[in-house]
């Protein structure tokens, strides 16, 4: 039996990877769902939601020429996540952060101790 593009299917975990699971659907077929389509929100680790031999709906996003299957948890757990937008990422730090400023200070005091430890070091060794 093939899949079919926008179908929702029963599957089990079948290997974790850094960028998403294997899914092995319940026709037979193995599918991929990237970490972006695990859950809505922001998934930092695969391992945090999934775990090998877990059962889990997906729904299938495409089916490509060469026999990939595209799937998703979130969208088949919620219709409508494929309308809602993706995550906001999370701010990043301006280098005119009084707090990113005061740990820049204290990793360049830190280097550069090392720095003349090392050099004392091999100075030493020269002798």
């Amino acid at each position: 039996m093939a899949v079919e593009q926008d179908q929702i299917y029963d599957g089990k975990v079948v290997r974790l990877t850094n960028f998403g699971a294997f899914i092995e659907l319940s026709t037979g077929d193995t599918g991929l769902v990237h970490i972006s389509e695990i859950d809505s929100s922001y998934v930092k680790s695969v391992e945090d939601f999934l775990h090998e031999n877990d059962q889990v709906r997906v729904k299938v996003l495409a089916v490509k020429g060469d026999g990939k299957i595209d799937l998703s948890i979130r969208q088949a757990e919620n219709p409508d996540a494929a309308k809602e937008p993706a995550p906001a990422p999370r701010p990043r730090r301006s280098s005119r952060d009084p707090e990113f400023e005061k740990m820049m200070k204290q990793f360049m005091k830190k280097s550069e101790q090392t720095l003349v430890d090392i050099k004392r070091n091999r100075e030493g060794k020269r002798t």
